[in-house]
């Protein structure tokens, strides 16, 4: 297969000028064909130091563009879904930064839309899937070397007190559990592959930011499965999960923010003794937007459906309506 898909960045986030951008210049089935940006001045820095062959004037002129088959939008959270539906309607497959949207309402609203195009792909980017540390995760599961899987714990935090900052601001849907609490949500939905039966959640608000700076939850996955979760927008950074079972525990070392450059780290630990296991140098960036290429050329379905979108976001609110009542949510 010789064909790639044309890829249009929507903004020069951050998270794209690091890494999505250069990863899709490292891919078999995708390559960067050009960037818009509220400022077009950032945009043409942006092409200039990355080697992206065009600039658009705006979003509308990338959207419209025929020289562009897929958008990927790491905009802020609120803008997610407007502009989501509007690439599709614009004719462009869609890779959206996580979290979908700002609430299940919204994950609904385009889900709703999206149902308009059933020719177009599109998919809530949570890269961590793709790395094979998440495979050789799963294939020590489902192989029973951990007994049966009862409790995941993860943590995830960074300290960032920049007032002005997107990820600390509320018109913005920003906070912790929007912003990396979420894939703490979504690890033990992957573990499990089932959905929290109820959760409850304690959720500390910055006084200054009315963001939530720290988030905890017990989620309850029914017959004896849980997993807890705790993400902070001001603590040191550091990330972790452990997945406990029956007959042993996996520890994974950097469960999102994996090394690209060199080999990452998991421990399996059986019967008191911790063997480390080391995963081969790979791009979770480039290997999810290289799936998701490949879903559009086949005409296949994306690996993760927006359906699971929609059920993390439903935790995540579930979480916050916990915490501001102070008692379970049922889901």
């Amino acid at each position: 297969m010789s064909k790639k898909i044309r890829w249009g960045i929507l903004s020069t986030a951050k998270i794209g000028r690091t890494q999505v951008i250069p990863a899709i210049q490292q891919c078999q089935y995708a390559e960067v064909t050009g960037i818009a940006s509220g400022d077009k001045s950032k945009a043409r820095q942006t092409a200039a130091d990355l080697g992206i062959p065009k600039v658009y004037n705006d979003y509308q002129e990338l959207l419209s563009a025929t020289d562009i088959d897929a958008v990927y939008i790491p905009l802020p959270n609120h803008l997610h879904v407007d502009y989501t539906l509007q690439a599709l309607a614009a004719g462009k497959h869609v890779l959206c930064e996580k979290p979908i949207g700002l609430n299940a309402a919204d994950a609904q609203r385009l889900i709703d839309g999206a149902a308009q195009y059933p020719h177009l792909k599109l998919m809530e980017a949570f890269m961590y899937r793709f790395h094979p540390q998440w495979e050789k995760a799963k294939e020590i599961i489902n192989a029973g070397l951990l007994g049966e899987v009862k409790h995941v714990q993860s943590i995830f935090s960074y300290s960032n007190m920049d007032g002005n900052n997107i990820r600390n601001r509320v018109d913005t849907g920003g906070g912790a559990l929007m912003d990396i609490g979420c894939y703490c949500v979504s690890f033990p939905r992957y573990v499990f592959n089932a959905e929290p039966v109820r959760v409850m959640g304690l959720v500390h608000l910055d006084p200054e930011f009315k963001t939530d700076s720290l988030t905890s939850g017990l989620l309850d996955f029914g017959n004896g499965h849980t997993a807890t979760l705790t993400c902070s927008t001001q603590l040191e950074p550091y990330q972790r999960i452990n997945i406990i079972g029956s007959k042993g525990r996996l520890e994974i070392e950097l469960p999102c923010n994996a090394h690209n450059d060199k080999p990452n780290r998991m421990f399996l630990q059986r019967d008191r003794v911790i063997e480390e296991i080391e995963i081969p140098v790979a791009n979770q960036y480039a290997l999810q937007v290289d799936a998701f290429s490949k879903a559009i050329l086949d005409d296949a379905p994306v690996p993760t459906p927006l359906s699971d979108a929609l059920g993390n976001m439903r935790v995540i609110d579930a979480l916050f309506e916990s915490g501001e009542m102070g008692e379970w949510v049922r889901l």
